[in-house]
């Protein structure tokens, strides 16, 4: 069931992220500011760069990577997706080989999204955060065409040097983090961390296909 829900809204995951872009000058701004100063901006490439996107597919990666990719915490979410267990266990090379393939995967996963973007309305909830902590969690609602029920599409972001970054996203009661993490540690308990790394290259190759929940 978890499954079959993920796969149904991934692609509203993709394009939804890209809400989460912003630029220097944005680094005071909060996580909920950030997210409703560029929504229109990223909106509207979106929609401009449509016609280019239909006729050259692979011009989205470009997209995410500029739009996207820079404003992801990679590696605390990497930390978060195996368990500190499993991190800690990984050689430095394994972390860096794995930091790289959960990137790719995700890049792959939002690009593929991204083509399938519809102007649905974004409704923003109330932002939860607690004085001083450098963890905030923006709350929206994606409007559905029809009168279906809305899905609710939050984000975990942290503060740090580089501003406030993403590092979980969770979709209709559903986390990123959580979802990847079970399938990870039971392939790296089956076979080890190696193996894992093998089988995300393999994916992101289009050579194998890692299922992200059992």
């Amino acid at each position: 069931m978890r499954k079959t829900i993920w796969k149904s809204t991934i692609f509203i995951i993709g394009w939804s992220l890209v809400l989460l872009s912003y630029n220097a000058a944005a680094l005071a701004e909060s996580a909920e500011e950030i997210v409703k100063t560029t929504t229109d901006r990223v909106i509207a490439r979106l929609i401009s760069d449509k016609a280019a996107l239909e006729a050259n597919p692979d011009g989205i990666y470009d997209l995410v990577n500029e739009l996207i990719i820079p404003h992801f915490d990679f590696v605390s979410m990497s930390k978060w997706v195996l368990g500190k267990a499993n991190w800690l266990a990984a050689t430095p090379e394994q972390q860096e080989k794995f930091v790289t393939e959960f990137r790719t995967l995700l890049v792959k996963t939002y690009a593929k999204a991204l083509l399938e973007y519809s102007n649905n309305e974004i409704i923003f909830l109330p932002t939860q955060s607690k004085p001083g902590s450098k963890l905030a969690r923006v709350n929206t609602e994606v409007q559905q065409a029809g009168g279906a029920k809305p899905i609710p599409i939050n984000y975990t972001m942290r503060s740090g040097e580089g501003g406030w970054k993403v590092v979980d996203i969770n979709v209709d009661g559903i986390s990123l983090v959580a979802t990847y993490r079970g399938s990870f540690a039971a392939e790296i308990k089956k076979n080890g961390m190696e193996a894992l790394i093998t089988k995300l290259t393999q994916r992101n190759a289009g050579q194998d296909d890692v299922s992200a929940s059992n």
